[in-house]
């Protein structure tokens, strides 16, 4: 299933995985290890923020994915499923379908 990985760092913790390189290795070891579809960088609310796009198989893989930002960067982390706009005309007539019914 296509998730939006949401990950945001507090300042202190950002700025000390900066000054001791782990944020810039973790962030290419996720590109790496979850090859995500894409993945954009910005500030939210006063944190550092990623949100990642990419295929979580099964739910026993969510662990995989969020435990790295939780332990090393005490990180806030959401993991959504979102669809694509083909996901979106697939799934569309399904659900009107049911409405209609």
């Amino acid at each position: 299933m296509r998730m939006m990985l949401k990950v945001s760092i507090p300042t202190e913790d950002g700025n000390r995985a900066i000054k001791d390189g782990s944020l810039p290795q973790a962030i290419e070891r996720v590109m790496v290890d979850l090859t995500p579809e894409a993945a954009y960088f910005t500030a939210e609310a006063g944190r550092r923020t990623a949100f990642i796009f990419l295929d979580v198989a099964h739910s026993s893989d969510m662990p995989l994915v969020a435990e790295r930002f939780f332990f090393g960067f005490n990180a806030n982390v959401d993991m959504i499923p979102v669809m694509n706009a083909d996901d979106l005309r697939k799934g569309l007539p399904a659900a009107m379908a049911a409405l209609a019914g």
